[in-house]
């Protein structure tokens, strides 16, 4: 990797920042191979599938409180 470039510190304005932003992640999508990306891939969805299945479930509970009577009923027939 020759074409680095000396540390600059994170700009305050808005379209410097995404300007900033665009070149860290043009120079990831150079020098990472695709089996990182394929690794990085499966850690998120390893890390989604969890808060997905209990935590999203959990928070609605809270929210919500008690399930209605009516989606009680239905889950019955079913």
């Amino acid at each position: 990797m020759s074409d680095r470039q000396p540390y600059t510190p994170v700009p305050v304005n808005a379209q410097q920042f995404c300007q900033f932003w665009s070149a860290h992640v043009d120079a990831l999508d150079r020098h990472l191979s695709a089996s990182t990306w394929a690794l990085a891939a499966v850690t998120v969805v390893l890390l989604a599938y969890p808060i997905a299945r209990i935590a999203i479930p959990a928070i609605l509970h809270g929210i919500m409180g008690t399930v209605p009577d009516m989606v009680r009923t239905v889950l019955n027939l079913i």
